[in-house]
């Protein structure tokens, strides 16, 4: 085992009490007898799940199971068109940059910071600072195989030591959760004292990921789902133009239920609506967008008090309606 598995093999809980776990040829076993949690590595990917708090089940990743809509099998063409041919409807603007400040951050209070990439088996959009700093020593989570999934886990049951961690990230996840709330309270848990949270979650964004897809939030929805974080920074990182796009695709999709059709709705829609995301670059920073964004993101210091929500209502940085 290299030394950074080692480094992060040694952060690991059991999900069900929080002892230590050791690993016993292709099992993880908790130290606790009381206990006896006993969790399969798969590929060299342990599964530390807490079946009582998760939707999956380990029979999921054993048998192989597609957890999400994300990771069904397509067709080689499929993706080739949906990679080269066909227009993206989605467009991050800030997420580059606040990934950039993020990292700054990190280096700043630590030089080898520790870092969980939540929902992590693919590259995040504009992650690329975060990965290519070879300071950075990522552990990228997921509930589902991946080609950088590092270890299994739901994010209500994180296995990981309280403390672990200088930064978390959760891109593009905290909507799939059926307790957002829980799971910021376990990024509070497994930070360190001053460690750092990144976070972008849906606001006006019609549903994917069919069955895995719970919740939305406003900006000060958001704002108070981390209230137990001093903010950083926050905002739009997707604006209007993408969720005027993403709501012309979805109105013209529910006329069918047609797989066939949908899918040419799919493709007829990418090419008559991709330019209103480029709008979202004029558009990120006004104050209308607050009410009309595709995406809200948050950066913010873990504390030890919340935010009041008196307090919360004062931050409000939308336009006055007419």
């Amino acid at each position: 085992m290299e030394r950074s598995q080692l480094s992060f093999f040694e952060m690991f809980r059991c999900p069900l009490c929080m002892a230590r776990i050791q690993r016993v040829d292709e099992e993880m076993l908790c130290d606790d007898t009381a206990c006896g949690g006993r969790f399969p590595i798969i590929d060299g990917v342990p599964v530390l799940l807490n079946e009582a708090e998760s939707v999956f089940s380990i029979g999921d990743y054993i048998s192989r199971r597609a957890t999400t809509v994300g990771v069904r099998k397509q067709s080689r063409l499929s993706t080739f068109l949906l990679q080269n041919c066909i227009p993206s409807i989605g467009r991050r603007v800030n997420s580059g940059h606040n990934f950039e400040k993020f990292v700054s951050l990190l280096l700043g209070q630590s030089s080898a910071p520790k870092v969980l990439v939540i929902g992590g088996r693919v590259i995040g959009h504009g992650m690329e600072s975060l990965l290519v700093n070879p300071s950075i020593e990522l552990v990228e989570s997921d509930v589902a195989f991946g080609p950088r999934t590092t270890v299994i886990c739901d994010a209500h049951s994180l296995p990981f030591a309280s403390g672990s961690f200088d930064g978390v990230v959760a891109q593009a996840v905290l909507e799939h959760v059926a307790d957002p709330y829980r799971c910021v309270k376990e990024i509070h848990r497994v930070l360190k004292g001053q460690g750092l949270v990144y976070a972008e979650t849906p606001f006006m964004v019609p549903g994917h990921f069919e069955r895995y897809d719970f919740t939305r939030f406003t900006h000060l929805g958001h704002r108070r789902l981390f209230r137990w974080f001093d903010e950083i920074d926050s905002g739009a990182v997707c604006g209007p133009g993408m969720a005027l796009a993403w709501s012309y695709r979805h109105f013209v999709m529910s006329f069918t239920t047609s797989q066939m059709i949908r899918k040419l709705i799919y493709v007829f829609t990418a090419f008559t609506s991709f330019f209103l995301k480029y709008f979202d670059r004029f558009l990120i920073d006004k104050a209308g967008t607050i009410d009309a964004a595709a995406v809200h993101y948050f950066l913010g210091r873990k504390s030890d008090t919340a935010l009041p929500d008196r307090e919360l209502i004062k931050k409000y940085r939308g336009a006055q309606l007419i």
